[in-house]
């Protein structure tokens, strides 16, 4: 599978492709470095992301779940950047009656940052949890530098 990694301000990063679709996000420097224009363009979306440039990702994705995380997955990609949503919001959203179940769902994003499982939060607006890099302070900082970006300052 052709990978790609890149530095970030998170750390280091890696994206990886399948049949022509981003496939995966993880935290870390891949082992098998294999660019192709597909993983050049999602390092150059990520960089501009990262330096308050882009607001939106323009790749394909094709993330392997459930059709219920797919369906919560998609959900996660509608919410605007700077804002964020609640799992009860994104749960009733997809028809769902257990919040629990979404925060499952988001634990298990492939693509997390492409797709923003950061943007979900507590009902109470509590950040909740976050699987990737260091947790609960990476997803602070992601919705910081987008509150910055939105001019809103920093998150508390």
């Amino acid at each position: 599978m052709p990978q790609l990694s890149l530095h970030s301000p998170l750390g280091d990063l890696t994206v990886s492709e399948e049949e022509g679709s981003i496939v995966a996000l993880d935290w870390g420097w891949g082992s098998l470095q294999e660019p192709t224009p597909l993983l050049h363009q999602a390092v150059a979306q990520l960089h501009e992301y990262f330096d308050r440039t882009r607001t939106s990702f323009d790749l394909p994705l094709n993330p392997a779940g459930t059709a219920f995380r797919q369906g919560v997955w998609r959900e996660l990609v509608r919410i605007p950047y700077g804002e964020t949503r609640s799992y009860l919001d994104i749960a009733r959203a997809v028809g769902c009656k257990a919040a629990r179940a979404v925060g499952g769902a988001n634990g298990s994003n492939p693509i997390p940052i492409l797709i923003p499982c950061h943007r979900v939060v507590g009902a109470n607006g509590s950040l909740g949890g976050y699987s990737g890099g260091e947790g609960p302070a990476t997803k602070r900082y992601l919705l910081t530098l987008e509150a910055h970006a939105q001019g809103r300052g920093i998150l508390r």
